[in-house]
C-alpha cells in the first residue's frame, strides 16, 4: 500500500510538472454598452489606485493615402479642449488630482489612459467621454501643434540613425499594406496636414461603437459598470464602424537590402527582418513558437546568438533576436548585432546567418524550451504588479481581432507549444525571401 502511494505522489508530481501553468490567473469582466462600445474591468486591489484607458480602432494603417501621420496627429489634438472643456484644462484637471496621463498612436490603434486614485474614476470617464464627441479645434490650436509633431519627428526619427534605419527596413518589407509607412507620418505629408483633416478623421473614426474602455485596479465590475452606463452609454454613434479594410500584403519573392551611411552614427550595426504573422492572423501555435524562438536565438546570455557572437568568437557587442506579434495583419521575427571594434560588419552578417542555418537544420532542443518557456511564465507572473500593463494587454487584443482573455490564457498555450511547432515556424519564415536586411554604417565602407 505503501508503495502504491509513492506511485501515486510521484505520479501527482510529474503532472504538476507537465500541465500548464497559470501564470496570469486574472479576473476579466467583459460586457458591451447599449451604443456598442466594449468594456473590460480587471479588479487588482493591492492598492487603491486605477489605470482607466479609452482604445479606438483605428492607428496609421487605417490613414487614407497622403495622409500620413493623420492617427497620430489627432492624438495630439485631443488635449486642446471640448466645448465644455477650455484647452489645457483636461491635463491640468487629472494634475490637481495627482494622477498622470498620456497617449499613443501604433499602426493599429490610438489609446488614452489615466492612472489615478480609484475614488477620482468618475471624474476621468467625464473628461474622456466629454472628448470623444465635443473635441473643438481652431487654427490657432492646430497649427503650433503641427509645429510640435513635425519636432517629434525631427528629434526620435530624422535624428536618430537607428531610427531611420528602421523606417526604411519596414517601407522596403511592406510593398503593398499600410504598415510601411510610419505612424508619425512622413514629414512631407505631416507638414501638410490641416484642422480639417484632423476633424475628419475625428468624426470618421472616434464614436463609441469603435471605442474599448479598459479600467484595471481598485474596482469592481459593478461600479465600473454603472459610471461606464452614466458616462459613455448615453453617447451616440455617429457612425457605424464598418470592417477595417487594408491592401494584404502579398507573399514576398524577393530578399531586399537597405543600407544606410549616416556620420551621425556611432557604430555599424546589420539587422533581418522577415515578414511573419501576427497573433491575431497566425492559427495554431505559430505565434507562441516563434515569441519562444525568438527567446532561445537572442535573449539574454544563454541565447544562441550572444553565445556565438559575443561569447565564443568575441566579434560583436551584442546579438540578439525578436518577434513582433501585436499587429492586427502581420508581425516581423528578427535578429540582429553589431560588431566590435576593428570587426566588419559583413562578419557579423555571416555569423548571424550560420547561427540561422544551424537552427533550421537541427532544430532547437528540449532544454532551450523549457528555458525560455519558464522565463516566458515568469515574466507574465511579474505582470501581475502592473495594473497598467494588464489594460494595455486587454486593451491591444481587443483592438488588434483577439478576445481579452485569450491573451491571458496564453501562458496556458505555451505550454503546449512543441519542439515541433518552433521547428516549423522556424522553417516557415526563417527564408531568405521573406526578408529585409539593413545595415547602418557610420562612413562609407566596402561591403563583402
Amino acid at each position: 500500500m505503501r508503495a502504491v502511494k509513492i506511485a501515486v505522489l510521484q505520479l501527482a508530481l510529474i503532472m504538476l510538472m507537465v500541465l500548464p501553468v497559470r501564470a496570469l490567473d486574472v479576473e476579466i469582466s467583459n460586457f458591451k454598452l447599449a451604443n456598442g462600445m466594449e468594456v473590460v474591468v480587471i479588479p487588482n486591489n493591492r492598492a487603491p489606485v486605477v489605470t482607466h484607458m479609452v482604445w479606438y480602432r483605428v492607428g496609421s494603417a487605417d490613414e487614407v493615402s497622403g495622409k500620413s501621420g493623420l492617427a497620430h496627429f489627432l492624438e495630439h489634438l485631443m488635449f486642446k479642449g471640448t466645448s465644455k472643456r477650455a484647452p489645457g484644462e483636461f491635463d491640468r484637471l487629472i494634475d490637481i488630482n495627482g494622477g498622470e496621463g498620456n497617449a499613443f498612436t501604433t499602426s493599429d490603434y490610438t489609446a488614452y489612459f489615466q492612472r489615478i486614485a480609484s475614488d477620482r474614476l468618475e471624474l476621468m470617464m467625464e473628461l474622456e467621454a466629454d472628448r470623444m464627441q465635443n473635441l473643438v479645434l481652431t487654427d490657432e490650436n492646430v497649427l503650433p501643434e503641427l509645429d510640435v509633431v513635425r519636432e517629434e519627428r525631427r528629434e526620435r526619427t530624422d535624428n536618430d540613425p537607428s531610427a531611420l534605419l528602421g523606417e526604411q527596413i519596414d517601407a522596403a518589407m511592406y510593398t503593398a499594406h499600410p504598415y510601411g509607412k510610419p505612424v508619425i507620418g512622413w514629414m512631407s505629408e505631416v507638414a501638410k496636414l490641416t484642422r480639417a483633416d484632423a476633424m475628419a478623421f475625428y468624426r470618421a473614426h472616434y464614436t463609441p461603437a469603435n471605442a474599448v474602455l479598459v479600467v484595471a485596479g481598485d474596482v469592481t465590475p459593478e461600479q465600473v459598470k454603472v459610471l461606464a452606463e452614466k458616462y459613455y452609454g448615453v453617447l451616440k454613434n455617429s457612425f457605424t464602424p464598418q470592417p477595417r479594410v487594408r491592401t494584404p500584403e502579398p507573399d514576398p519573392i524577393a530578399a531586399r537590402r537597405v543600407t544606410l551611411i549616416d556620420a551621425r552614427a556611432a557604430s555599424p550595426a546589420v539587422q533581418r527582418s522577415y515578414l511573419a504573422p501576427s497573433y491575431s492572423a497566425s492559427t495554431g501555435h505559430e505565434a507562441l513558437a516563434l515569441d519562444l524562438l525568438a527567446d532561445i536565438l537572442g535573449s539574454g546570455t544563454q541565447s544562441r546568438l550572444y553565445k556565438s557572437l559575443v561569447i565564443d568568437q568575441k566579434i560583436a557587442a551584442y546579438a540578439a533576436a525578436w518577434y513582433s506579434g501585436d499587429q492586427m495583419d502581420s508581425g516581423t521575427f528578427g535578429v540582429y548585432g553589431a560588431p566590435n571594434p576593428g570587426v566588419d560588419v559583413a562578419k557579423v552578417e555571416a555569423a548571424m546567418d550560420a547561427v540561422l542555418a544551424d537552427l533550421l537544420k537541427n532544430g532547437v532542443t528540449q532544454q532551450e524550451l523549457d528555458r525560455v518557456r519558464n522565463q516566458a511564465i515568469a515574466e507574465r507572473v511579474y505582470t501581475l504588479d502592473n495594473q497598467a500593463a494588464l489594460a494595455r494587454m486587454a486593451g491591444v487584443a481587443l483592438t488588434t481581432g483577439l478576445s481579452a482573455r485569450s491573451i491571458f490564457d496564453r501562458d496556458v498555450e505555451i505550454g503546449k507549444v512543441t519542439l515541433d511547432d518552433i521547428r516549423a515556424a522556424a522553417a516557415r519564415i526563417i527564408v531568405l525571401k521573406r526578408s529585409v536586411t539593413g545595415v547602418l554604417l557610420p562612413e562609407p565602407q566596402t561591403l563583402n
